[in-house]
């Protein structure tokens, strides 16, 4: 049985770090190719897991072999991937993610079959068998449904929509949600107006800064942590680390400073290293909190 549920995108990533971004006509030295499983609601199950969570996954992979690498990957980190459609004939998604010496990611790819799960492939008893349920960027119709069952099932519901927010009515998928996670840009579509005006004022919204930190909105006030000083490496997953520790952290406390600094501590950390799937544990991240306080 789970605890956390996760739904949506499982790649296979492609990670090139180069020396700066090309220009039209250009050409830039790779520095370093690596490979490895990616997706958000793939980190964020992964995570999770580290985090000491039961963890499952719902999404859907090829039949060819990077889709074989990405579930042998997830089965190696003791993610249930009972819930991950295989579909035959078909490529797995490969996203080519890269990196300049800033830190900063550009994004190509392919969406290949990580959209295969529709409302009709939802198999009711395994999300009625989890406490929590996050939704990561997917067929809004699919996220919807499986927010109405989640809710249906008193499970709670986080939803992080993604960089394609603009293109896709998630409406009902929000209309459910316990928890939203929003970068600063995608807020201002979502919320439309600053929080208490907001249609989401009664519940936790949760905004990413980036470097600078992140905000917690929720009926009883906001609470802003500044983030920490770090030397970005890649910051490619790094929003899908944080919120991995959100949710692991909150499902045993109602302390939302705390909560906040624990989700800060992972964003940080995966983006303080090479690779869009950095899975501190509970170990390395209250270390890294304690080293914290003592600077």
């Amino acid at each position: 049985m789970v605890t956390v549920l996760t739904a949506g995108h499982i790649n296979w990533d492609v990670t090139l770090r180069v020396d700066q971004f090309p220009e039209p006509d250009g050409e830039v030295a790779i520095r370093s190719r690596q490979q490895s499983g990616g997706g958000s609601a793939a980190n964020v199950a992964v995570a999770c897991s580290a985090l000491e969570v039961d963890t499952g996954l719902i999404g859907s992979v090829g039949d060819d072999d990077t889709g074989l690498l990405a579930r042998r990957e997830l089965e190696d980190a003791a993610v249930d991937i009972d819930g991950v459609r295989i579909v035959e004939d078909a490529e797995t998604a490969v996203k080519y993610i890269v990196v300049d010496d800033a830190g900063e990611v550009a994004l190509l790819g392919n969406d290949g079959v990580n959209e295969a799960v529709g409302p009709e492939d939802l198999n009711p008893e395994r999300i009625d068998a989890a406490d929590h349920v996050h939704l990561t960027s997917q067929r809004p119709d699919t996220a919807g449904r499986l927010a109405q069952l989640a809710s249906e099932s008193d499970a709670t519901v986080s939803v992080d929509p993604g960089r394609r927010l603009a293109e896709r009515d998630y409406s009902t998928a929000l209309e459910h949600a316990d928890i939203i996670f929003l970068t600063d840009r995608e807020a201002e579509s979502v919320l439309e107006s600053s929080y208490p005006a907001s249609t989401y004022n009664d519940r936790l919204v949760v905004i990413k800064y980036g470097g600078d930190g992140a905000e917690i909105h929720s009926p009883g006030g906001s609470i802003r942590h500044p983030g920490f000083d770090i030397d970005p490496v890649d910051t490619t997953g790094a929003g899908d680390a944080f919120a991995a520790g959100f949710i692991a952290t909150s499902l045993g406390t109602d302390d939302l400073e705390a909560v906040l600094e624990f989700a800060n501590a992972c964003g940080a950390l995966a983006a303080s290293a090479e690779g869009a799937r950095i899975t501190p544990t509970a170990a390395t991240v209250e270390a890294f909190l304690e080293e914290q306080t003592l600077e």
